[in-house]
């Protein structure tokens, strides 16, 4: 069996950065085995492998998915950027002219749409940190919110540079040994022009983050659409605003424009296809 394989690059507009993912397009009269997805997305060796098939009609006219995202360890019940990348290759590689199409997936329907500008835009739900948790007396640390997902939100003081928030260097193998029930960890600070957290047309980010989730084989995610789920939550209401722009501080990085909307958020953002080609099984 030969299955159509695309290498994107998310959210962003340049080739090699953004979170690269594998999108595997799955003819419905097929059927893959989950060890045979769990295999092919250790080959792959990348953050997430998505596949994706259509519920009704072909890639090109269907508006209904089923889609499934795998790490190189483990199947996962949400990821951002392999849906935008997914919904790239569908929209520009397909030549899928709808204007939204829905996703079927383990977290329910997700709908994706595409903007006149380009943009694709993912429509989740909205994961807010519930509650504050106690941590020592550190100085570079502002506050640590846990979120119902499971994701642990740790606020770093306002006057953290940029720099040297990028240069912070976790210790993942103690991290991987930690008795933590959480499924990951993001560092978030506020966006100033006096730390350095501006873009290259010198606008401010609203916030910066990065992202470590070694529990599921990845140890820091480049750009991580459902942490903004979270993170996003976090910082509408902290700066009382409905839409923030956000970075994803990895070594390849990638920038998000997000819109909280009560229990939904829209996540935005561009998409590099980089490569595509034939998987055989």
């Amino acid at each position: 069996m030969g299955i159509p394989m695309y290498i994107v690059d998310a959210f962003t507009d340049q080739p090699f950065s953004g979170n690269p993912a594998a999108v595997c397009l799955v003819d419905p009269k097929e059927v893959l085995a989950n060890e045979t997805m769990q295999h092919i997305a250790a080959e792959m060796n990348l953050s997430e492998t998505v596949f994706v098939t259509p519920e009704k009609g072909s890639f090109k006219d269907a508006t209904l998915f089923e889609i499934r995202w795998f790490t190189p360890t483990t199947e996962v019940d949400l990821c951002g950027h392999a849906t935008l990348a997914a919904a790239a290759v569908l929209f520009f590689k397909k030549g899928n002219n709808s204007g939204a199409i829905t996703f079927n997936s383990r977290s329910g329907k997700l709908i994706v749409e595409r903007s006149e500008n380009g943009m694709i835009c993912l429509d989740f739900p909205a994961n807010p940190p519930e509650k504050r948790a106690c941590v020592k007396d550190l100085s570079l640390v502002h506050s640590v919110h846990l979120g119902k997902c499971g994701n642990l939100l740790v606020r770093l003081v306002d006057s953290f540079k940029r720099k040297d928030f990028e240069a912070l260097a976790p210790n993942i193998d103690d991290m991987v040994r930690s008795k933590a029930k959480v499924i990951g960890v993001g560092l978030t600070m506020r966006g100033t022009a006096e730390n350095g957290c501006i873009d290259n047309s010198g606008t401010v980010f609203d916030f910066v983050s990065r992202y470590f989730t070694p529990w599921r084989g990845i140890a820091e995610d480049p750009v991580t659409g459902s942490w903004h789920t979270v993170s996003a939550c976090y910082w509408a209401e902290q700066l009382h605003k409905k839409s923030v722009y956000a970075r994803q501080c990895s070594l390849r990085g990638g920038n998000l424009w997000v819109d909280v909307n009560g229990d939904r958020v829209t996540i935005s953002g561009r998409a590099v296809i980089n490569m595509e080609g034939i998987f055989t099984v």
